[in-house]
């Protein structure tokens, strides 16, 4: 019996904490709808704007300041790389989490470099998207596993670079 009070205490504390306010981007209505019925189960998360652009992503940052923007690479227009700088300078209190099909390396540092806090494919389950969620509204950065091994080689390989140009 005072499991179950603890629990329905913590339950309470958390429903006075503001929730994590998530704008999402991408240009496919069923991705942002899907993900937003995903978010939505959860009573700590609400969506407060959808984009199919970036365009639309920066303009919604802008005006709704939101803890993080879910955005995806490839949109038409300004795609994801271009919308996360524009966000990071425009509203720097706004983590981007990127939800992308695309696990290129280039397109991966190109992200961190623009200021992105995580970057998970698409393939994820909902679980893992929802934990990342509140990983990055702690502060914390995001990436899978494998995407973190492929940063840190390229990392890796620029050190080396500079490395061997400084001993010429």
């Amino acid at each position: 019996m005072e499991i179950e009070g603890a629990q329905q205490h913590q339950h309470g504390e958390q429903e006075h904490e503001p929730a994590i306010r998530i704008l999402l981007a991408d240009d496919h209505a069923l991705v942002r709808e899907g993900t937003r019925r995903l978010l939505e189960t959860e009573s700590d998360v609400e969506v407060v704007a959808e984009a199919a652009s970036g365009e639309e992503a920066i303009d919604a940052a802008r005006s709704l300041r939101p803890d993080i923007a879910i955005i995806d690479i490839a949109m038409p227009g300004i795609g994801g790389i271009e919308a996360t700088r524009a966000i990071k300078i425009h509203c720097p209190g706004t983590a981007v989490l990127i939800l992308s099909a695309y696990d290129d390396e280039p397109y991966l540092m190109a992200l961190i470099d623009a200021g992105a806090a995580g970057f998970l494919l698409k393939s994820v389950h909902g679980e893992e998207l929802i934990k990342a969620v509140r990983a990055v509204a702690r502060g914390e950065s995001v990436l899978q596993p494998w995407l973190a091994e492929k940063a840190m080689r390229r990392l890796s390989a620029r050190t080396d670079d500079v490395g061997r140009s400084t001993e010429k």
